[in-house]
């Protein structure tokens, strides 16, 4: 059974054999076929796995393109300490910083044509490790509108909840941001203002060193519902697994019964670097459901038996594997038409250039 019928002709696109030691080993630049392995009916793929992201935080081989980037855990933001209230501060100030490029991102080529594949039902459902709601956008929803299409495996930048569960818009939190802090407001409007905007790390995270500026002046603002409970609590989390946190069982539950339901799985653009995603992967293999990874460099499938892969940047191509999929569809609905000529198109992050920036040596 063909999973992907057709693609157009690329010169770094390879099928890899199940334990490639190198991708040029088997080139077939044109044609991927997963194999029939179930009774199934005549589907594209029902199930994708997707970690492309907002902004790539890792480059080819998995690294972080910021050998500075230091990533917070759970233990740090929430302990209930000095320390985790500088933690907080820290936390807070750099999100404050890089919300706005967060709220403002647009969907890519990729976004779009796995929308497609939903709107025509082909791709009912995805799974993604994002967390910046650009699936959602890409079928004209709002990131914060929950959807059954659309499980967010580690959750969402656009909530916020205190350590007492009451939630939040990360929208309105950024407006108590704002005005706790208006020196930094203030900052923030002339960043605008000019385009001379920092560096954003992974998760709209802003590193302000270079300004010669403390954290220990931001302030992080009470939670109103918890003054109205008589409780002091400026205890703040974005609605995203952090380093060390585990995911919810629920969240966890229905990934597998998602991964079980579907007959075959796309895993594009991740390095499957968690375990909570490369799980999915080996539970995937041990159903003996048809696997295909397409994604640019060694990712943590390469060593697992009995799935496809191909190393290929997924916004090269998505567009004419939709077209072949769906067919005269693809131009006759005017929603897919529309989502085949939507999305950002960026050149892939040179990660040298990065290192270079963060170490001019």
């Amino acid at each position: 059974m063909d999973l992907i019928r057709s693609l157009t002709s690329q010169p770094n696109a390879h099928l890899c054999p199940v334990h490639p030691t190198s991708v040029d080993e088997a080139p077939q630049p044109r044609v991927c076929r997963l194999k029939k392995r179930s009774n199934a009916s005549q589907i594209f793929f029902d199930l994708v796995m997707s970690g492309s992201s907002l902004a790539p935080d890792r480059g080819s081989d998995g690294r972080y393109m910021n050998p500075n980037y230091k990533p917070l855990f759970y233990h740090q933001l929430v302990e209930d300490t000095p320390a985790g209230v500088a933690f907080r501060q820290r936390y807070w100030l750099r999100s404050y910083l890089g919300y706005p490029a967060i709220r403002t991102t647009l969907p890519n080529t990729t976004h779009f044509g796995l929308a497609a594949l939903q709107h025509a039902g082909v791709a009912p459902r995805i799974i993604t490790q994002n967390v910046d709601g650009l699936h959602h956008r890409s079928l004209g929803l709002s990131p914060r509108q929950r959807t059954d299409k659309i499980l967010e495996l580690h959750g969402s930048l656009h909530f916020v909840h205190c350590k007492h569960g009451h939630v939040v818009d990360r929208d309105l939190f950024q407006n108590w941001l704002s005005a706790a802090n208006p020196q930094w407001k203030a900052f923030l409007d002339e960043t605008e203002r000019t385009g001379n905007k920092p560096r954003t790390n992974p998760d709209g995270d802003v590193a302000i060193e270079h300004l010669g500026t403390a954290y220990d002046s931001f302030i992080v603002p009470q939670c109103p519902s918890c003054m109205l409970e008589d409780r002091i609590n400026s205890v703040h989390k974005p609605d995203v697994i952090f380093f060390g946190e585990s995911i919810p069982n629920a969240i966890k539950t229905r990934s597998f019964e998602i991964v079980e339901e579907t007959s075959r799985l796309l895993i594009i653009g991740t390095t499957l670097a968690t375990y909570s995603a490369f799980r999915l992967l080996k539970h995937a293999v041990e159903l003996h459901k048809p696997v295909l990874v397409l994604n640019v460099g060694p990712s943590r499938a390469d060593t697992v038996e009995g799935i496809e892969r191909i190393d290929i940047a997924s916004g090269l191509i998505i567009r004419d594997v939709v077209r072949a999929v769906l067919g005269s569809s693809a131009s006759l609905d005017p929603t897919i038409a529309h989502m085949l000529e939507s999305g950002v198109v960026k050149p892939p992050v040179d990660d040298t250039l990065v290192q270079q920036a963060a170490d001019p040596r």
